[in-house]
C-alpha cells in the first residue's frame, strides 16, 4: 500500500532531479516487485477470509441445526422466532464484505501516519486531526443508526415469519379469498420495518457522504500545507504528493467501515443473536438408560399455555391441563376422547417429550423425558401429529426418518404394518419417490399423507406409539388400516396412545381417557367408560 506514494516521492525527488534512467529503471523493478506481492497478498486475505468463513459454517452449522431442532429450558411449546441458521449466515456473507476489508486495514492507519510524520511533522498532526474527526464521524454514525437498525430486524423477523407462515398455508388463503388480507397485513409490518430501514440508510448515506467528502478535503488540506512548507522549503516536492496519497490511505478504512456499517451492524446483532442461541442452558447428557419396554406413568401432570409461565395465571387462562394422572402397562391400548380444545393435542405432546410438563411428571419405563438420552428415547417412540407435513426427500427416507442406516427390510415392514406397501409401490418410482419441499417431488393427497407418517411413526418397532386424530383424513380403507396397525402394534407389545375425534380411530383400544376442559374426567377399560359417558349424555 505505500509502493505507490514512495514510488512517486523517489520519482520527483531523486530521478526527475538527477535524470538518471537506471534510477528510474530499477525504481520501476522494485515497484514491480512490491505491486507482485500486494497481489499475492489480496489474494492471501481473499482465501483466508473465504476459508474462515467456510470453517465457520463447518464448525457450527449442525450445532446451530441441532441445538435449534432440541428442546431446552424455557422452549418448549413456544414457537421459534430466532432464525439461527440465517444468521450464521449473515455472519459469513460479512467475511467477504468490504466491511470486513475495512475492518482488517483500519490496524494499518496508524503506521500510515508515522510515515506522514516522517515526511513533516505538521504534515503528520494535519493528517491525524483528519483520523480523528473521521472516527469521530464513525462513532455518530453507530449512535445515529443503532435504535433504527435494530427495530428494522425485529420487525424484519417478524415479516419474514408471517410471509412463511402465508406461504405454508397458501391453499387455505386461496380457497378463501384471504391472500389479499394476508398481503395487506404483511405490508403493516413491513411498511414500518422499511421506513425504519430507510431512516438508517438515510443517516449513514450522508454520513458516508461526508466522510469521503472530508477525506477529499483532508487530502487537499495536505496538499496545500506541503505546498506551503515547499516554499519554505522544508519539505521537497515529492513529499507533498506523498503525504496527500498516504493519508488518503489511512483514512480509506474508516471511510469503507462507515460507507458498510448496515452491514456491521447487521453481522454484530447475527453474532449477538447467534451467541444467544448456542449459550442458551441446556440439560447435562444424561446417562444411557435402558431401552424401554413401553410403560407409561402420568402423575399430577399440569401444562399451561406456551405464553404463560408454570404456575403463572395472571393472563385469566388456566391451565391446558390439569391433574391427569393414569398409568399404561406395555401393549396398551389408550384412546383420548373429548370435545374440542379439551387438550388432548397438549397431552400428545407431553406423552413425547415434545413439551415438558409444568408440574407433576409424564414417565416412561420410570424415567422422565429429561432423564432419557433425546436420540436414544426417539428411536423408541412412534408419533403422528395432528398437522402432518413430509420433509423433502424420497419416501423411503421420510418412512426410515432420515436414518442413513436403515435397511430396505426395515422400511417395507413398517410400510405393511401401516398399510401403505401397495400404495407406494402404485407410485412410479415406488419408494424412491421424491416428496416434500422443494419442488419436483410427487403431490400426495392428505390421506397418503397421512398413512406413510404412520409409516414413520411405526417404524423401528417403538415401545410408545402416540397417534393425535391419526383418521382425520382417512376414508374407510385407510380406516380399517389404521386399526389393523395398532392391533398388530399392540400385540407386539407396544404401547399405543390415539387421541380420537371419530369412534373409528379407539376401535382397537382397550383403555379410554376421558378430557373435558383439561381436567380428566373418566379413565378405565373401554367399556365401562363408554357406558358412563353415554348413560351421562343420556340423563
Amino acid at each position: 500500500m505505500l509502493t505507490g506514494p514512495l514510488f512517486m516521492l523517489q520519482v520527483y525527488d531523486r530521478v526527475l532531479t538527477s535524470r538518471s534512467v537506471p534510477t528510474l529503471v530499477a525504481l520501476v523493478a522494485i515497484a514491480a516487485v512490491l505491486y507482485a506481492f500486494l497481489g499475492v497478498f489480496d489474494f492471501l486475505r481473499s482465501r483466508v477470509m473465504s476459508r474462515l468463513a467456510h470453517g465457520l459454517d463447518d464448525a457450527l452449522g449442525a450445532a446451530t441445526l441441532r441445538a435449534w431442532l432440541s428442546p431446552r429450558p424455557g422452549r418448549n411449546g413456544a414457537v421459534p422466532v430466532a432464525r439461527p441458521l440465517n444468521e450464521l449466515s449473515t455472519l459469513r456473507q460479512f467475511f467477504s464484505s468490504p466491511a470486513m476489508n475495512g475492518l482488517m486495514d483500519l490496524p494499518w492507519a496508524p503506521l500510515y501516519l508515522l510515515v506522514v510524520f516522517g515526511l513533516h511533522l505538521q504534515l503528520g498532526l494535519l493528517a491525524t486531526g483528519g483520523a480523528l474527526v473521521a472516527v469521530g464521524l464513525a462513532f455518530v454514525t453507530e449512535a445515529a443508526t443503532r435504535r433504527p437498525l435494530a427495530a428494522a430486524a425485529a420487525a424484519d423477523h417478524r415479516d419474514t415469519g408471517f410471509a412463511e407462515q402465508s406461504q405454508r398455508n397458501l391453499e387455505t388463503l386461496q380457497a378463501m379469498g384471504m391472500v389479499g388480507h394476508a398481503v395487506a397485513q404483511w405490508r403493516v409490518g413491513h411498511d414500518a420495518a422499511t421506513a425504519d430501514a430507510q431512516r438508517a440508510s438515510e443517516r449513514v448515506e450522508w454520513l458516508a457522504a461526508l466522510s469521503r467528502a472530508f477525506r477529499l478535503l483532508l487530502q487537499s488540506a495536505i496538499l496545500g500545507l506541503g505546498a506551503y512548507l515547499a516554499i519554505r522549503q522544508q519539505v521537497s516536492a515529492g513529499a507533498i504528493i506523498a503525504a496527500s496519497i498516504i493519508a488518503g490511505r489511512a483514512l480509506a478504512p474508516i471511510d469503507q467501515l462507515i460507507a458498510g456499517w448496515r452491514n456491521i451492524v447487521r453481522a454484530r446483532q447475527a453474532h449477538q443473536r447467534l451467541r444467544q442461541h448456542l449459550d442458551a442452558p441446556s440439560a447435562p447428557a444424561p446417562v444411557q438408560l435402558p431401552n424401554p419396554s413401553g410403560a407409561v406413568s402420568v402423575r399430577g401432570l399440569v401444562k399451561h399455555s406456551p405464553a404463560a409461565r408454570s404456575g403463572d395465571t395472571r393472563d385469566g387462562r388456566p391451565p391446558i391441563l390439569n391433574g391427569i394422572h393414569f398409568d399404561l402397562a406395555p401393549g396398551s391400548g389408550l384412546g383420548v376422547i373429548g370435545p374440542s380444545a379439551c387438550g388432548k393435542t397438549t397431552l400428545a405432546r407431553l406423552l413425547t417429550g415434545v413439551w415438558l410438563p409444568d408440574a407433576g411428571a409424564v414417565r416412561l419405563d420410570g424415567a422422565t423425558f429429561e432423564q432419557w438420552d433425546a436420540d436414544q428415547i426417539g428411536q423408541h417412540i412412534g408419533y403422528l401429529p395432528q398437522t402432518v407435513e413430509l420433509l423433502a426427500g424420497t419416501l423411503a427416507q421420510n418412512i426410515a426418518r432420515f436414518d442413513p442406516n436403515a435397511s430396505d427390510d426395515d422400511v417395507i415392514a413398517a410400510a405393511r404394518l401401516a398399510g401403505v406397501h401397495e400404495m407406494v409401490l402404485r407410485l412410479p418410482e415406488g419408494y424412491a419417490t421424491p416428496v416434500g419441499g422443494g419442488g419436483g417431488g410427487a403431490v400426495l393427497s392428505g390421506g397418503q399423507v397421512q398413512r406413510v407418517a404412520l409409516a414413520r411413526a411405526v417404524y423401528g418397532a417403538p415401545s410408545l406409539v402416540v397417534l393425535d386424530e391419526p383418521n382425520a383424513n382417512l376414508d374407510a380403507e385407510g380406516d380399517d388400516a389404521l386399526t389393523e396397525a395398532i392391533r398388530r402394534l399392540r400385540a407386539a407389545g407396544c404401547t399405543v396412545v390415539v387421541m380420537a375425534h371419530r369412534p373409528s380411530a379407539i376401535a382397537a383400544v382397550d383403555l379410554i381417557l376421558m378430557l373435558d376442559e383439561g381436567r380428566q374426567t373418566a379413565f378405565g377399560p373401554k367399556a365401562e367408560v363408554l357406558r358412563k359417558v353415554t348413560r351421562v349424555a343420556s340423563g
